[in-house]
């Protein structure tokens, strides 16, 4: 992973077409190798496995479908030339820019190392990888940012009718540093 660092969401920040942003991305996504992938996911299993039962058990398909599921389909996605498919304009520019300029502030010029650093939870590491994934499903799928059906403690979930995705915690989360709730296309579920 050396030299792989946050200044990329500095460099596509500029960018407006879907098209370009998705090539960006995933040619950044693509730079994860196998190790960089298993760390990722020894991580995200020792944050969920810390997590109280029965919860932890109804989130681990959420978030393995969130990390690798979408890490997949992004990757199939460039191999099959798809990406440059891709039509149109980001949908709000201006909240685009807003999400990478909150994710160069929290990881001003760091860089990252061959070995991931000793792990904490929201390590920067871990995060780039959350970033990337996030980014490509809000500003070029125009996705939400947690899958639907996804559980969340007090028995609340993720979930879409009519094709409108609606998240019980969306403008909940705006207090929250750092948070992609503040960017994510999901509406408020008013029924919560």
């Amino acid at each position: 992973m050396s030299g792989k660092n946050f200044q990329i969401f500095s460099l596509v920040a500029r960018i407006t077409l879907k098209r370009e942003l998705a090539q960006e991305l995933a040619d950044e996504i693509n730079r994860f190798s196998v190790y960089d992938l298993q760390y990722v996911s020894a991580r995200l299993e020792k944050d969920i496995s810390d997590l109280p039962s029965p919860y932890r058990e109804k989130i681990r398909p959420y978030f393995m479908e969130q990390y690798f599921g979408r890490y997949n389909r992004i990757m199939t996605m460039r191999g099959s030339g798809e990406l440059e498919k891709i039509e149109g304009e980001i949908k709000d520019p201006e909240l685009f820019r807003d999400f990478c300029r909150m994710i160069t502030a929290r990881y001003p010029d760091r860089e990252l190392q061959d070995e991931p650093e000793e792990y904490t939870q929201g390590s920067p590491f871990n995060s780039l990888f959350y970033y990337l994934i996030s980014i490509f499903y809000m500003f070029v799928l125009d996705e939400p940012g947690h899958p639907a059906g996804m559980p969340f403690p007090g028995g609340f979930t993720v979930r879409e009718h009519d094709g409108v995705v609606y998240c019980p915690i969306r403008d909940k989360e705006k207090d929250v540093e750092y948070s992609i709730c503040n960017f994510c296309p999901a509406k408020q579920d008013d029924e919560f």
